[in-house]
């Protein structure tokens, strides 16, 4: 078997073809962007997660393998994209020649990242998971999506970002948000399925998840209210400003 790299996976001519129709697809649906920006994030964001828990450095590439390939059933089928995504992605990545027991931890990530269906079942499918549903921001957003509530949603995320408090076990997201566009209730109305997902994925890694928009903590109310001044003393591991 071989090693394969997440490099090989973004040269490999098929995983190309599928990340760019899947992006094509569901922008003509009317859905915010799936591309190549929006893999590449959950790619490198599910990596430095792990990597920020101490975890070793192949399954931090396992999770970036992951994370470029998740959405690829939608070039399919928006419905249960990642049921199909699974599907293709074991054919492709076995023809590849990737071990078993690698492929086998990417499917049944790809396959448990919907909220509708799945559930946070590996390290890796914790790590997606989070950093799948983190990527909320105004780049996102295109002329279909611009009038709807996940466009006005999108529209109004100035800056996002993940920190990582290894000795405290805590991961959190922060969301900045121009209120004049969107607010909190409408974020919480399309989102917080996707929030309580993140926190099963975390208890997953054995850390606590904070959802924090606006320098408020939306989910854990009992925590300190220092929130900026720790931001700033926390591993930004996803970068996205």
């Amino acid at each position: 078997m071989k090693i394969i790299t997440l490099q090989d996976v973004k040269n490999h001519i098929e995983i190309k073809s599928l990340v760019s129709s899947a992006n094509t697809n569901l922008e003509t649906m009317g859905y915010t962007e799936h591309g190549q920006r929006h893999v590449s994030y959950v790619s490198r964001t599910a990596a430095n997660i792990l990597l920020a828990l101490g975890y070793e450095a192949r399954m931090a590439e396992l999770a970036a393998i992951t994370g470029w390939i998740h959405d690829i059933g939608n070039a399919i089928n928006r419905e249960n994209h990642g049921l199909t995504g699974a599907l293709l992605s074991y054919d492709i990545l076995a023809r590849m020649g990737m071990s078993s027991s690698e492929v086998a931890l990417i499917i049944a990530a790809i396959g448990n990242h919907e909220e509708q269906i799945g559930t946070p079942i590996n390290i890796v499918s914790a790590a997606v998971t989070i950093a799948d549903k983190s990527d909320a921001h105004r780049s996102r957003v295109g002329k279909r999506t611009m009038n709807d509530i996940h466009g006005r949603v999108n529209l109004s995320i100035q800056k996002n970002y993940i920190t990582v408090d290894k000795e405290k076990k805590v991961i959190k997201l922060f969301i900045y948000m121009d209120t004049k566009v969107s607010s909190t209730m409408e974020f919480l109305e399309i989102y917080m399925q996707r929030m309580i997902m993140c926190e099963k994925a975390a208890a997953l890694l054995g850390c606590s998840f904070e959802l924090i928009i606006n320098k408020t903590i939306i989910n854990r109310q009992n925590q300190s209210p220092t929130v900026e001044s720790l931001a700033k003393t926390e591993k930004n591991v996803s970068g996205l400003e």
